[in-house]
């Protein structure tokens, strides 16, 4: 398995939706479908994370500098990148694992665009419920 990740770069990789290590490790050449139901969980799962944390980052980033003088809120950076992470460590292991079940239960393979489209669509979703419950509020 890992002489099939080192013929090509890390960007193609990235770039070619290649993340998800397959289990049985064989070569299917340009074939990206997920078929098992750990890869297309995993799939999910690590596109959500990591686009929670794109969206996490920028924000704990612009609380740092802007909140660097005040006495009780410059620690609020630390709460915004643990919202980042245990968001989808919690909340993302089962959206995933529940999208990644109805795929298998359907019998269809997943692309791994697809899984790009799920695990930002988690992320968005929940920036667009925080941005709403935050208007509410005023």
């Amino acid at each position: 398995m890992q002489d099939r990740y080192s013929e090509i770069g890390f960007v193609q990789q990235i770039l070619g939706l290649n993340l998800v290590p397959r289990k049985n490790g064989t070569h299917r050449g340009n074939d990206t479908s997920l078929d098992d139901f750990s890869e297309m969980w995993y799939g999910v799962f690590l596109w959500a994370a990591v686009s929670s944390l794109i969206f996490h980052l920028p924000a704990a980033l612009l609380s740092i500098a802007t909140l660097r003088q005040h006495k009780m809120a410059r620690f609020m950076p630390v709460a915004i990148l643990l919202m980042g992470l245990l968001g989808p460590v919690f909340g993302g292991v089962l959206t995933s694992a529940a999208i990644a079940g109805v795929y298998k239960a359907a019998g269809k393979r997943m692309i791994s665009l697809e899984a790009l489209v799920f695990g930002v669509g988690q992320s968005f979703c929940v920036l667009i419920i925080s941005f709403l419950r935050v208007l509410a509020t005023l």
